[in-house]
């Protein structure tokens, strides 16, 4: 009950040959946006990414503060990020800087529009 049946009375081998091209040469492309949404999917990761991209660049300890985490776990974060080419980080003397890679600003932009927008909504209401 409720099982979805695909009946195909005919194939169309063009479309299907053309969608597979498609997909294998742009199999590069898939991996990398999904490595990017798969980092950003995460709310703590995300609320991180929207603040380094508002702020331009923050350290850890200012991301603990404001997401009232602790360092370490601050710290976990962002190194899943630079480990996955999300972010970057800034050393100067003793304090480490990150910022959203420019690359990936066109990937999450929307997302961070989206959220401005929906905050902008709820306070209108």
């Amino acid at each position: 009950m409720g099982e979805n049946i695909c009946i195909r009375v005919l194939a169309d081998p063009v479309q299907i040959r053309q969608c597979k091209e498609e997909i294998k040469a742009k199999q590069r492309a898939f991996g990398k946006l999904g490595n990017v949404l798969s980092l950003a999917g995460n709310e703590v990761r995300l609320k991180i990414l929207y603040l380094l991209n508002s702020e331009k660049e923050l350290c850890p300890c200012d991301l603990s503060d404001i997401l009232q985490m602790s360092i370490p776990a601050v710290s976990q974060h962002l190194r899943k990020m630079k480990d996955g080419g999300l972010i970057e980080a800034r050393k100067v003397g003793q304090t480490i800087f990150y910022s959203v890679c420019p690359e990936h600003m066109k990937t999450l932009r929307p997302f961070f529009k989206q959220i401005r927008d929906v905050n902008t909504k709820q306070e209108v209401v």
